[in-house]
């Protein structure tokens, strides 16, 4: 499949040279468009919709789906819509707990754009969320925030964010299986998802425990040495900027902050948009399998398809009916869920994106003005 390529600080290309004295080279990330790649990008996401639609269902003998889909309850679906849009608040509700700290020149109106713009940036470009991530840091910097600030914030804010994910694959899972949450409980989708959440949680906190000197003491060890040495560097200071990001997380969870209850909204209210898809055409799995199916579901979001059209689908329909969930109505439940999780946050975050540009070009305009009333004298 042609690929997009989501190019983060790219000197030259975009801002021009205004850019870069403003802001130290902090350039704005493009897309490498070529008309080869736009068609492609289209084509595939186009086909992928059809598949999914059209081709899907009548694979599976499921001849009236489309039907399904066009008469499902119009009063669910439209509250399936407005969970949406209250998961969206929880996201921007985060990232101001997160990044925005003191006195700042990002405020509810900007924090709105860098979320918005950078979800469309994760929904349209096949990068595993690269998209998003290089887009939100370059706001930030663009905002005057510095480079090790934004990089230990940024990953607080995925540690957060993704935490919640984690712990509720463990919960979940072995809540099903033992059975302290009602629902069916096979082992291969509770048991297995559960012992990767928990893996990945044990990492998490492994890392956190790196001493915050250990990049120094690896550097000044590894002077004067070889290539594999000057490896090894980059490694623990990658390493090292991880540890405190995880730290700062875990001091903002010690805050107990209201804000971060928006990580909780983002993935709950979300996964209430599926659990009302459910209800708009006449079914009601058990609230703990529709949980888990979600979150199996959203791990095919790490491979290369943009906005995880195809793979996400294709992981919570199969997690549905290895709960014994019916297949047709786990079909046009998933792709009604998805009709509202892939468009509903591109289309605004396409029109944040571009009043963004605007907001850091504005930013750029007031940084000279700023550094000239500094260092006029007083009178």
């Amino acid at each position: 499949m042609p690929g997009l390529k989501w190019l983060a600080a790219r000197p030259g290309i975009a801002g021009g040279a205004r850019a870069g004295r403003n802001t130290g080279g902090d350039e704005l990330p493009r897309i490498r468009l070529t008309r080869g790649r736009v068609l492609g990008t289209l084509l595939f996401v186009g086909s992928a919709v059809g598949f999914l639609y059209f081709v899907l269902p009548k694979l599976l003998g499921l001849n009236e789906t489309w039907n399904r889909i066009q008469h499902g309850n119009a009063w669910w679906l439209a509250l399936g819509a407005v969970l949406e849009i209250c998961s969206f608040f929880g996201y921007v509700a985060l990232f101001r707990g997160v990044f925005i700290r003191g006195e700042s020149r990002i405020d509810w109106s900007e924090s709105y754009q860098i979320t918005m713009a950078s979800l469309a940036a994760t929904r349209l470009f096949a990068a595993a969320g690269a998209g998003g991530i290089a887009l939100t840091a370059w706001a930030l910097r663009r905002s005057g925030m510095a480079r090790r600030t934004v990089a230990r914030r940024m990953i607080a804010f995925m540690a957060l964010l993704y935490g919640v994910y984690m712990l509720t694959l463990v919960l979940g899972g072995v809540g099903l299986y033992v059975g302290l949450i009602p629902g069916p409980a096979p082992f291969a989708i509770t048991i297995i998802p559960a012992i990767f959440g928990a893996a990945v949680i044990t990492l998490f906190l492994g890392i956190a425990m790196l001493p915050s000197d250990v990049s120094r003491l690896v550097r000044s060890l590894a002077a004067g040495q070889g290539r594999s040495s000057r490896f090894a560097v980059r490694l623990v200071a990658a390493s090292a900027t991880a540890s405190s990001g995880v730290r700062t997380a875990i001091g903002l969870l010690r805050s107990r902050h209201p804000s971060l209850l928006g990580a909780l909204a983002w993935w709950g209210f979300d996964i209430a948009v599926l659990w009302a898809c459910f209800h708009a055409f006449g079914a009601s799995p058990p609230n703990g399998v529709i949980v888990m199916s979600y979150f199996v579901g959203m791990l095919a979001n790490t491979l290369p398809l943009p906005g995880g059209i195809g793979g996400v689908d294709g992981g919570m329909i199969g997690a549905f009916t290895a709960f014994g969930v019916d297949v047709e109505l786990s079909v046009v439940s998933v792709l009604a869920y998805r009709a509202f999780a892939f468009w509903l946050p591109t289309l605004p975050g396409a029109l944040a994106y571009f009043q963004l540009r605007r907001t850091v070009h504005r930013w750029g305009d007031e940084r000279p003005a700023m550094l000239r009333g500094a260092s006029e004298p007083a009178s």
